[in-house]
């Protein structure tokens, strides 16, 4: 994670928006005033977020992948070859 002030990313957004891409990571804008912070993160990183979020917001898929990680750990995966959609 970076953090850069406001007036750095107005002068170099294009290699902040570049290194988020590249690194899959965020940076952090900082501002003076009481308007807060912002994060920048590639469109990549925020999808990922997202679909954590779905997938853990719902208890029983909470669960459910609580188990698998579980059974995983445990040794108990099993590798199935993917199905084709055509």
């Amino acid at each position: 994670m970076k953090v850069v002030t406001y007036t750095y990313a107005r002068n170099a957004l294009k290699t902040i928006l570049d290194e988020v891409v590249q690194d899959a990571d965020v940076t952090i804008i900082s501002r003076r005033d009481a308007e807060g912070d912002a994060v920048v993160m590639s469109l990549d990183s925020y999808n990922s977020i997202m679909e954590t979020l779905h997938l853990t917001g719902n208890p029983a898929n909470a669960a459910a992948l609580a188990r698998a990680i579980a059974q995983d750990k445990a040794g108990m995966a099993q590798e199935h070859p993917l199905r084709s959609t055509d």
